[in-house]
C-alpha cells in the first residue's frame, strides 16, 4: 500500500504508540485522523503533523461518541484507508483482588472498543478496499500472571481480528493484528513507577515476552505492516517466536516453570496492589471522562 495521501484512523492516538505512529505515517505523506480522549494532546498533536490532519475526542467505550469522531475524520478527510484500533489499558492486580469495574472497562476498551471503532469505519474501509489493524498484544499468546483482564482482552482481540479477516477478504478489505511485547511508553513507564514488581515480573517472562521496544521501532514496525498490508504484526520482530510457542507455554511443563517463578513475584505484586489503593496508574486514571473536567 502507498500511504502517501492515505487517510489513516487511529484510536488512542494522544500519547504512546498511537502518537508515534501518527508521527510516522504523517511524514509517510498520510493523512491523519487522530482519536482519543485528551483533547490538549490530540490538538497539540494535530498542530505538530502540520496541515490536513483530523483529531476528534471519543471514548471507545462510547458508541454514539466513536460514530460521530468517525463521520468528523471521514469529513475533514474525504474518507478511511486504514484504521487502527490501538486504544488499550491494563489494570494492576490478580483476579481475586481486582477492583471488578476495572476489569469489565478493561475489556470494554480493548475488546468492545476495538469492535465499535472498526464497525464504525468499516462501510468506508470496504468503500475504499482497505486494511483494517487490531492492536493485540504478545499476552495473547500465553498467560500473563497479574494481569488476566489484558490477556484476556487482548486474546479476544485477535480472535476478533482472525473472525473479521474471513469476513471481509471477499471485498477486497485485509485485517492485521499487532503484538508488541513491552513499549518504552509513559503509561509502562508509569506503571513501572508504580510497581516495584513491574520489572521482576517483565523479566521472569520468557523469551521474547519479556523484549523492551522503543515506541520509535514500535511505530516503523506498525507502518511497515499498514504499508504491506500484514496479518500479523510483531514487535518486536522476534515476537513471532512467543506465537510458534504458545502451546508449549500452556503445556504442563510451562506451567510448572512459570508457577515457579510467580511465587514470589504475586504476593509482592498483591501487596503493592494494596498499598496502592487503584487498579490503574495515575496516567489512565486522569485519561477516565469521568475524571475530566
Amino acid at each position: 500500500m502507498e500511504l502517501n495521501g492515505k487517510a489513516v484512523l487511529i484510536t488512542g492516538a494522544a500519547r504512546g504508540i498511537g502518537a508515534e505512529l501518527a508521527r510516522n505515517l504523517a511524514g509517510q505523506g498520510a493523512k491523519i485522523g487522530l482519536v482519543g480522549l485528551e483533547p490538549e494532546l490530540l490538538e497539540k498533536l494535530a498542530a505538530e503533523l502540520g496541515p490536513g490532519h483530523s483529531w476528534a475526542e471519543a471514548d471507545v467505550c462510547d458508541q454514539q461518541a466513536v460514530e460521530s469522531a468517525t463521520a468528523q475524520v471521514v469529513r475533514d478527510l474525504g474518507g478511511i484507508d486504514v484504521i487502527v484500533a490501538n486504544a488499550g489499558v491494563a489494570p494492576m492486580g490478580t483476579v481475586r483482588q481486582v477492583d471488578p469495574g476495572a476489569f469489565a472497562r478493561t475489556v470494554d476498551i480493548n475488546l468492545t472498543g476495538v469492535f465499535r471503532t472498526v464497525q464504525a469505519a468499516l462501510p468506508h474501509i470496504i468503500e475504499r478496499r482497505g486494511y483494517v489493524l487490531v492492536v493485540s498484544s504478545l499476552a495473547a499468546f500465553g498467560p500473563m500472571a497479574g494481569s488476566a483482564a489484558y490477556g484476556a482482552s487482548k486474546a479476544g482481540a485477535e480472535a476478533f481480528a482472525n473472525a473479521l479477516r474471513l469476513e471481509v477478504a471477499h471485498l477486497g478489505v485485509d485485517v492485521g493484528s499487532a503484538h508488541p511485547s513491552w513499549v518504552d511508553t509513559d503509561m509502562v513507564r508509569d506503571a513501572g513507577a508504580d510497581s516495584a514488581s513491574f520489572e521482576e515480573r517483565r523479566k521472569s517472562l520468557p523469551w521474547p515476552a519479556n523484549s523492551f521496544t522503543s515506541v520509535e521501532e514500535c511505530a516503523r514496525l506498525f507502518a511497515e505492516g499498514i504499508r504491506k498490508r500484514r496479518r500479523k504484526v510483531f514487535v518486536p520482530k522476534n515476537g513471532l517466536a512467543a506465537q510458534l510457542l504458545r502451546n508449549v507455554v500452556v503445556s504442563g511443563i510451562g506451567t510448572f516453570l512459570a508457577k515457579r517463578m510467580m511465587a514470589k513475584v504475586i504476593p509482592q505484586l498483591e501487596r503493592e496492589s494494596q498499598e496502592r489503593g487503584r487498579s490503574f496508574s495515575e496516567i489512565v486514571e486522569a485519561q477516565r471522562p469521568d475524571k475530566q473536567s
